[in-house]
Order: C-alpha cells, then structure tokens, then sequence
C-alpha cells in the first residue's frame, strides 16, 4: 500500500490538555483520498508566522508512543500529539518571543508540507526546543 501523499490528506489541529507549562495540541490527519494509504513515523511541524516564515526551531522527535504502520481507509484518520512549551517558561532573552499565525506540517515521509491555523506566541530564538511531537498512530 502506497504512502499518504499529502495532497490526499486533510491535516488539523485540536485540543489536547495542558500539563506542566506544556500545552497539547491533537494533529488529526485524515484521509481524503479514494484509496486506503499508509502513514509511518513522525511529522515535521514548526511554527510559522503570518507571512510564511518558521519561528524558532522545528519540533524534536518525542519517542513516547511507538512508531508503527497505520493503514487508512478513505475517510479514516490517525493522529501525533504535538507539545508547545509555553514562551513565558524562558526567559525572554533565551526565547525571543514572537507571534506565530500557523502550524507547518509535513507528513511523515513527505516532502510537500500543509499549513493550519494556529495562534500563539512562539520562541524565534533557535536555541528555545519549545515543540516536541509524538509518532503517528491510529485513530
């Protein structure tokens, strides 16, 4: 069965709860294709302000939750958990706080990325690891 291309998918954000000045948004990707297709690993996400440009580093890989084959029907969907450190945890010398308008996902395994509303203060600084996201799973 042939990878999820992302044209085929329909990727948005919802909310996931909050712990320890972590909030957590649910990355839903769901398969608008008419075929079933696959999904395998972990998604490329930054933040991205109003014009298009990435906010401070790409999210890290969180290996809490096993990466494995998710098929998907047309119509089905899995998803990643995305963790967002709060800005106001660094100081404001070591995050450089900005305002991002947007979320940049690239599928696991794609190269062509989709974008999705997203409003929240982010850390332009490079250093300031503020996401951290999770392996695709079902569901």
């Amino acid at each position: 069965t042939a990878a999820c291309a992302t044209a085929n998918l329909h990727v948005s954000a919802g909310n996931g709860g909050a712990a320890a000045g972590t909030d957590f948004t649910v990355l839903d990707f769901r398969n608008d294709g008419s075929i079933t297709c696959t999904i395998y690993g972990f998604p490329g996400v930054s933040l991205v302000d109003s014009s298009g440009a990435q906010i401070g580093a790409a999210a890290t890989r969180n290996p809490s939750v096993a990466t494995t084959l998710v098929r998907l029907a047309p119509g089905a969907g899995a998803h990643a958990r995305l963790g967002i450190a709060n800005a106001g945890n660094y100081p404001a010398s070591a995050c450089r706080p900005a305002a991002a308008a947007r979320l940049r996902v690239f599928p696991p395994g794609q190269r062509e990325a989709v974008t999705v509303p997203f409003a929240v203060t982010g850390c332009a600084a490079p250093g300031a690891r503020q996401l951290s996201v999770t392996a695709v799973v079902a569901g």
